[in-house]
């Protein structure tokens, strides 16, 4: 069963369970999911859907920031109710020292040498870890690498 079908039947079994905070983040989900399709005019697979997932949560986490240096406990509450509802759509994430050995055979593949070839070995990583780890640590790791 393809990630998106899933998704779906988890959107009938919140409406059954009448769970309105676990539906309407599904719903936000497949909302993102059939814009992406109607604007790109294409059937997302699973890592598509996956990207979809992540910017969301990246989205939320923002969010989640914003409303606590705003004191709203409660915003930056409801929003990391979804943030964890959206996790559940994530493949088992690397730990960072998982990314940083995958890097580190990245940045050697490439023959790497410095800050210059950021770009290059950041392309690289990209295609190797998108859904498997956050690129924010990922992007860490680069720097951490190319540095020393």
């Amino acid at each position: 069963m393809s990630l998106k079908d899933q998704v779906t039947e988890d959107m009938k079994n919140a409406m059954r369970a009448r769970d309105a905070e676990r539906l309407g983040t599904i719903r936000l989900l497949l909302a993102a999911a059939k814009q992406k399709e109607v604007d790109e005019r294409v059937v997302l697979d699973d890592a598509a859907m996956i990207a979809i997932v992540d910017k969301l949560i990246k989205q939320r986490k923002d969010s989640v920031a914003a409303y606590l240096l705003a004191q709203r406990q409660d915003l930056a509450d409801k929003e990391s109710a979804e943030i964890k509802v959206l996790e559940s759509y994530l493949p088992q994430r690397l730990n960072a020292d998982e990314i940083s050995a995958a890097v580190q055979a990245i940045v050697v593949s490439l023959g790497a040498k410095g800050s210059a070839d950021m770009g290059k070995v950041m392309g690289a990583v990209k295609t190797h870890l998108t859904g498997k780890a956050d690129m924010g640590l990922v992007s860490q790791a680069v720097k951490a690498a190319l540095n020393s």
